[in-house]
C-alpha cells in the first residue's frame, strides 16, 4: 500500500443529508458492522459513510500495513471535515491517528485503547488471528455473544471471511509501543463498555483529565452498540449537537 495515499477504500452509505459521519470498524469487522447505526444517523440528517478498512471487507490487503498507510487510505477514500467520525476499537485507533488531516467537526471513540502493545511478537500475532478468524462461527457466536441479534451476528461472520491476517499482523507491528491519544481541539466522546477490558477507570480518570467527555453502556460488551443499540445511541444524544460539552460520567459507577 502506498504510504502516501491512493487506495480506494470500499465504502458503505445510507442517506443524503447535508452532515456527513464517517464510520469505522473494529479489528475483523468491516462496513456491515454498522448495519444499524448508519441508517439511525441517516434518518438524524447524515449522509453516513461507512468504510472496509485495508485487509477487511471488500478494501485491498496489504502485507505491509502500517497505521500511515490505513491513514492515507482513509483520507483518500471519504470526504475531509465531516460533521462526525465515529470508530471503533482499531478504527478507533485510525480515527485518532487520522484526525488531524481528516479534521472531523466532533469525534467518538467507541471502546478504544490508544496505546499500542510494548513488544508484540510476529508469530505469536499471526497464529492469535489465524485462530480467531478461524473460531468466529455463528456457533461461536451464539455460545459467547448471546446477547448480539441475528443480523449483528450474521454481520460478523460475514465479514470474517474476508479478514486478511496478515494485513492485521503488519498494522499491529507498526502501532507497537506508540501512543495515538488525539488533541482534544477537536471535541471527542469516549463511548466505552461498562465494564471495559480495554477502557478502563484509570483510562477514564486519565481521558477526562485531558478533556475527553467519557460515556459507558452497562453491560455492554465490546462492539457496544450489538445487542445495546439504543443505549449507545443514547450516548450520542445531546453531545452530537453540544460538541463543547465539558467532560462528564455518564454511570456514577465507573468513578475509580
Amino acid at each position: 500500500m502506498d504510504p502516501v495515499g491512493g487506495v480506494e477504500l470500499h465504502t458503505r452509505e445510507w442517506g443524503t443529508g447535508d452532515r456527513v459521519a464517517v464510520l469505522l470498524h473494529g479489528m475483523m469487522a468491516d462496513s456491515r458492522a454498522w448495519w444499524r447505526v448508519g441508517p439511525a444517523l441517516a434518518r438524524r440528517g447524515y449522509r453516513v459513510i461507512a468504510v472496509d478498512l485495508p485487509g477487511h471487507g471488500k478494501s485491498p490487503r496489504c502485507a505491509d500495513a502500517t497505521v500511515e498507510s490505513f491513514v492515507a487510505a482513509l483520507v483518500h477514500s471519504v470526504s475531509a471535515a465531516p460533521a462526525l467520525a465515529i470508530g471503533h476499537s482499531m478504527g478507533g485507533v485510525i480515527l485518532a491517528a487520522a484526525v488531524g488531516r481528516l479534521r472531523p467537526e466532533r469525534a467518538v471513540y467507541v471502546d478504544t485503547t490508544f496505546e499500542g502493545d510494548s513488544d508484540p511478537d510476529r508469530a505469536t500475532l499471526t497464529r492469535g488471528y489465524a485462530t480467531a478468524k478461524k473460531e468466529r462461527t455463528l456457533e461461536y457466536l451464539l455460545r459467547e455473544r448471546s446477547w448480539w441479534s441475528e443480523q449483528d451476528m450474521a454481520s460478523e461472520v460475514e465479514a470474517v471471511k474476508s479478514f486478511d491476517v496478515a494485513t492485521a499482523v503488519s498494522l499491529c507491528l507498526s502501532s507497537a509501543g506508540r501512543d495515538f491519544t488525539p488533541a482534544t481541539d477537536v471535541p471527542s466522546l469516549v463511548v466505552r463498555a461498562h465494564p471495559s477490558r480495554y477502557v478502563t477507570p484509570d483510562v477514564v480518570a486519565s481521558m477526562l483529565a485531558q478533556g475527553f467527555t467519557v460515556r459507558s453502556v452497562p453491560g455492554a460488551g465490546h462492539c457496544v452498540w450489538f445487542g445495546f443499540f439504543d443505549a449507545f445511541m443514547e450516548s450520542l444524544d445531546g453531545w452530537a449537537d453540544s460538541p463543547s460539552e465539558t467532560a462528564s460520567w455518564a454511570y456514577p459507577g465507573d468513578r475509580p
